[in-house]
């Protein structure tokens, strides 16, 4: 064997090793473990992506075991609702059942409309109680008449707002 091949069946037999001590019996109680799972670990959840969870639903009690020894023989001598004893025993919910939508949209967009209209009213009581009133010089009167004392004094006449106006004529060029 070659050195990389030893050394991934190394960590492969260390890996189980160690998911068994942290993931044992304790975990999983009496339930079989049947697969591989979504992350290696014996968990179980009910998802599209991985349809094949690592352990069963349910722990293994005499009834189950009972139908799991009959459902070793003929499919036909089982009756539907045995047939559904030991899906539900294995797995918690059909797809149609957990990929039929829930309406929690509707809770999220609830709580979007109730965090604006938050926001608006914050904004709307900073306006009026918190922020001082704009000084007087940002009012259009006074602008214009900061542009009109700029033009008198002939402020930057080369390439500023002064070598724009036609002074002759009283208007901008």
């Amino acid at each position: 064997m070659s050195f990389l091949a030893i050394k991934a069946s190394n960590f492969v037999v260390s890996r189980n090793i160690q998911i068994r001590t942290i993931y044992g019996r304790c975990r999983t109680g009496n339930r079989d473990l049947v697969g591989f799972g979504i992350n290696g670990c014996a968990n179980y959840k009910d998802c599209p992506h991985f349809p094949y969870p690592a352990v069963r639903f349910k722990e293994n009690t005499k009834d189950i075991c009972a139908l799991r020894e009959k459902e070793k023989g003929d499919w036909k001598q089982l009756c539907c609702e045995e047939k559904k004893a030991l899906y539900r025993a294995s797995f918690c919910q059909t797809f149609a059942e957990f990929q039929y939508p829930t309406g929690y949209w509707k809770f999220v967009f609830g709580a979007v409309l109730i965090c604006t209209s938050f926001g608006f009213w914050a904004m709307t009581f900073y306006h009026y109680y918190v922020t001082e009133p704009l000084p007087a010089s940002l009012s259009k009167e006074s602008q214009k008449a900061q542009l009109r004392r700029m033009l008198e004094l002939r402020v930057n006449p080369i390439d500023g707002i002064s070598s724009k106006w036609d002074y002759d004529n009283d208007r901008w060029k």
